[in-house]
């Protein structure tokens, strides 16, 4: 039997399998009820739609539909709050290979995610905070620089 902890640890890992299939409206269906900030606090995206929409304008799809990517969340830290909420905190690596550039990591980061009970016994996204720690070469994986 999983774990609520096992639950969310998988709503990370459907999230980097998303990304790294190249299925952008994935990404938008699995963030529909939540909101999108900066490390910072700012909000960039609520819902489906618009969550969509900004991963279609910042990541770069190669002929094969996909980044070219494989993204690692690591040292994920679960604290449950009183409201009933749980905070994660986790590291993430983005791997990329293309024709032009060998495989390297492009960007880490911290991702400050907030989950609430889906009500079937599951968990979903409420809130997602994220930003960069390390970038590297991201001329391949990102629309914008940043």
């Amino acid at each position: 039997m999983l774990t609520d902890g096992d639950k969310i640890r998988n709503l990370l890992a459907e999230y980097a399998d998303l990304v790294d299939a190249g299925d952008l409206e994935g990404v938008g269906r699995l963030m529909a009820g939540a909101s999108l900030h900066t490390l910072d606090g700012t909000e960039i995206a609520r819902g489906a739609e618009a969550v969509t929409a900004l991963y279609s304008g910042l990541v770069k799809l190669h002929e094969d539909g996909t980044p070219r990517t494989q993204h690692l969340v690591t040292n994920v830290h679960l604290t449950e709050q009183r409201d009933g909420t749980v905070q994660s905190l986790s590291v993430f690596v983005v791997l990329q290979a293309t024709d032009g550039v060998p495989l390297q990591p492009v960007i880490t980061g911290r991702y400050v995610d907030l989950f609430e009970p889906a009500g079937d016994g599951g968990w979903r996204f409420l809130r997602r905070a994220f930003g960069p720690s390390l970038t590297g070469n991201l001329t391949q994986h990102m629309e914008i620089a940043l």
